[in-house]
C-alpha cells in the first residue's frame, strides 16, 4: 500500500478556522484548539442575534417615540392607537426619525391622534373612475404626414399579400385532383369484367351439351331393336 500524506489537507482546515478567528484576543487567534470553540460559538452567536437585532431596533423606536410624546403631553400607545383610527399608515421606524430630526412634523402626527381618539376623523374622499379618467389630460402626439402615409400604407400590402397566396391556392389544388382519381377509376374497372365472365359461361354450357346427347342416344337405340 502507498503512503499517503494528508498534512496539505490538514493545514488547509485549520488555515480556513484560524481566518475566521483573525482578530480574536490573545490565544483565541493563534491556537487551532482555543481559535476553534470560539469561532463555533461565534457562529452560533451570529445565527441567534440576526433575529433578535430586529427585536432590538423596535424597542430603540418605541422608547424614542415615547419620549419625544411625552414631551408633549401624550403617550405612545394613544398615538399609535389614534393614528389607526384616521388610517395613517406610519412605521415605528419613520415615527423615531421624525421624533429625533424634525419635531415640528412629529407634532403634527400627534394632533392628528388626538383628534382622532376625540372622534373627529378626517372625511374620506370618494373619486370615481371615470371622472379621474376625464378630468386627465390627454396626451396627443402629433406625427408628420410623410411618417402617417408610410404607416397606412405598409399594412395594406402585407394585408393582401399574405391571405391571397395561402387561403386562393392551397384548397383548390387538393379539391379538384384527389376525388377525381378515386371516384371514377376504383368501381368501373370491378363491376365490368367480373360478372359478365362469369354469369354468361356458366348457363349455356350446361345448357345445350347435356341434353342433346342423352335424347340422340334414346330415340335410336330401341329403333334398330324393333326391325330386326
Amino acid at each position: 500500500m502507498p503512503r499517503v500524506k494528508g498534512g496539505t489537507i490538514a493545514r488547509n482546515r485549520r488555515k480556513k478556522i484560524l481566518k475566521l478567528a483573525k482578530g480574536y484576543v490573545g490565544s483565541r487567534s493563534l491556537l487551532y484548539r482555543t481559535a476553534n470553540e470560539q469561532v463555533m460559538k461565534s457562529l452560533s452567536y451570529a445565527y441567534r442575534d440576526r433575529k433578535q437585532r430586529k427585536r432590538e431596533f423596535r424597542k430603540l423606536w418605541i422608547q424614542r417615540i415615547n419620549a419625544a410624546a411625552k414631551q408633549l403631553n401624550f403617550k405612545y400607545s394613544l398615538l399609535i392607537h389614534g393614528l389607526a383610527l384616521a388610517n395613517v399608515k406610519v412605521n415605528r421606524k419613520m415615527l423615531a426619525e421624525l421624533a429625533v430630526s424634525q419635531p415640528e412634523d412629529f407634532k403634527a402626527y400627534v394632533t392628528i391622534a388626538q383628534e382622532a381618539i376625540k372622534g373627529n376623523l378626517p372625511k374620506p374622499v370618494k373619486v370615481k373612475v371615470k371622472e379621474v379618467e376625464e378630468k386627465a389630460p390627454k396626451a396627443e402626439v402629433i406625427e408628420p404626414v410623410e411618417k402617417v402615409a408610410t404607416k397606412a400604407a405598409a399594412p395594406k400590402a402585407t394585408a393582401a399579400k399574405k391571405p391571397a397566396t395561402t387561403k386562393a391556392a392551397a384548397p383548390k389544388a387538393t379539391t379538384a385532383k384527389k376525388p377525381a382519381t378515386t371516384k371514377a377509376d376504383a368501381p368501373k374497372a370491378p363491376a365490368a369484367k367480373k360478372p359478365a365472365a362469369t354469369k354468361a359461361a356458366a348457363p349455356k354450357a350446361t345448357a345445350t351439351k347435356k341434353p342433346a346427347a342423352t335424347k340422340a342416344a334414346a330415340t335410336k337405340k330401341p329403333a334398330a331393336k324393333k326391325e330386326a
